[in-house]
């Protein structure tokens, strides 16, 4: 009898595990072109110079924001999942949760945009890139 026990429960587990495993090959192939798609949205400067983070655990949305210098900007901050902010030093840009503010850079550069609410283990890698053209 506690043969069949254990020969029923080496099966069971069988099934679990090839049920649980299996590849993920469509979605990296998916990831890639989001990938490309993003980098190439990334580095031509927003038509109304806005940045529209979407921020969930954890990330910003995109990695690079593109605007153009001299032109007012307009950053809108919108928390999908998980309670963030952000803050961009350089411009004294700090938004608290949902929210807006606007800037106007003056010089050419890369500045950081980074979660400033302490949202978990993921937090140092809510960063991107504001490229000002």
């Amino acid at each position: 009898m506690n043969k069949k026990l254990l020969m029923a429960l080496l099966f069971s587990m069988i099934i679990v595990l090839t049920a649980c495993g299996g590849g993920d090959t469509d979605s990296k192939e998916d990831d890639a072109s989001t990938d490309s798609s993003q980098s190439t949205e990334a580095n031509t400067p927003d038509a109304n110079n806005e940045v529209n983070l979407v921020a969930t655990n954890f990330s910003l949305g995109q990695d690079v924001y593109t605007v153009k210098a001299g032109e007012e900007v307009k950053v809108t901050l919108t928390n999908e999942e998980g309670h963030h902010g952000i803050s961009i030093d350089e411009f004294d840009v700090e938004i608290q949760g949902d929210g807006e503010a606007t800037f106007t850079p003056t010089e050419p550069g890369e500045y950081k945009i980074y979660c400033n609410i302490m949202c978990g283990t993921g937090h140092d890698e809510m960063v991107a890139t504001l490229i000002v053209q």
